[in-house]
């Protein structure tokens, strides 16, 4: 099967789109960086929140586990992805792994099937099984830290994988086909064009290869839906520049992970950030993710809805626009009549 794979990775670079001239950020050593110019923290503040402040009992003390609401997937209506002009259909299958399905194509976008990453155990089951996925097309990963670069999951599904720029040497060391794309350039998966864009994170998978690999979110646009994953981000200017760019029927959020913010904000939102950039993208429905899975941060793990829904009622926006999914639950969203010109 490897070789097959192969076999398709000059077609899949070959499909890359042209994309207007955009210079990818980079240090004075290469490395990339944010469009800020910013990086990750330094060891020391590392070591000062993961170490320091424990001793100290300056961090926040929360339990490993709490209640996620989890349904059962309708795997019947998930076993074929809508047609062409039927919209596109989103499942959560826990963290920031996403089965989304549109004009006859079925991607997994950062997906994350297995008991636990690294060390970190998962607090509830992924939302789909291996044996209970549709055929997949391609798989799509944001960036390499190992919550959402998992190459055990990546090498049973087999797909072939779009991801940033510099990480085709790892995922071919491991027998996949991989297209790299920097940030703002396309590539079509059948009829589907996906788009990489900038995000506000940084990079790491071993001690010496820190921001040598690029982060950032992915644009699926369809013919009757576009949905917009923003991988693993903090708040930052470029949402504004996704929704001049794209007209998002729905965009997958980030909601956790952000407890202390000294140490946790710029690299990912909390729940009052993540609307305001819902704000910024004019999306039409916002998807919640990264939240109750992996204990991450100092936050209780089921904490983070409970502050989405506050900022929700109190900026007065409809409840149907906000959504925050059960894992393995299923949303329908299209594009309005206008937005596809009928």
């Amino acid at each position: 099967m490897h070789h097959a794979l192969f076999a398709l990775a000059p077609m899949v670079l070959a499909a890359a789109v042209a994309a207007p001239p955009f210079r990818q950020p980079r240090d004075d050593q290469g490395r990339f960086v944010n469009l800020d110019g910013s990086g990750p923290k330094g060891l020391g503040e590392v070591l000062k929140w993961s170490v320091l402040d424990r001793l100290t009992g300056k961090r926040r003390r929360t339990p490993d586990r709490a209640p996620v609401p989890a349904v059962t997937p309708d795997l019947h209506r998930l076993a074929a992805p809508p047609a062409a002009g039927e919209g596109a259909r989103i499942t959560w299958l826990g963290h920031a792994s996403f089965l989304v399905q549109l004009d006859g194509v079925s991607l997994l976008v950062d997906p994350v099937l297995v008991e636990k990453v690294v060390t970190v155990p998962r607090n509830v089951p992924p939302g789909l099984t291996f044996e209970q996925l549709p055929h997949i097309d391609a798989a799509l990963v944001s960036h390499s830290h190992y919550d959402h670069l998992d190459l055990p999951t990546l090498k049973r599904v087999g797909a072939v994988v779009y991801a940033g720029l510099g990480l085709r040497k790892l995922l071919e060391k491991e027998g996949l086909a991989c297209a790299e794309l920097g940030w703002w350039q396309s590539a079509r998966i059948g009829p589907v064009e996906v788009t990489f864009v900038p995000a506000q994170h940084w990079s790491r998978r071993t001690l010496s290869d820190t921001n040598r690999t690029l982060w950032g979110g992915f644009v699926v646009k369809g013919s009757s839906a576009t949905v917009y994953h923003a991988g693993d981000t903090g708040w930052f200017e470029g949402f504004a520049e996704i929704g001049r760019r794209f007209r998002i029927d729905a965009a997958l959020l980030p909601i956790g992970a952000y407890d202390p913010p000294w140490f946790m904000s710029p690299q990912h939102m909390n729940p009052e950030e993540a609307l305001r950039a819902f704000g910024e993208l004019r999306a039409n429905t916002f998807v919640a993710m990264h939240w109750g899975t992996f204990k991450l941060a100092d936050e209780p793990l089921d904490e983070p809805p409970k502050r989405l829904e506050a900022e929700r009622a109190r900026l007065g926006l409809p409840p149907e626009r906000v959504r925050v999914p059960a894992v393995g639950e299923t949303i329908e969203v299209r594009s309005p009549p206008s937005a596809r010109g009928g």
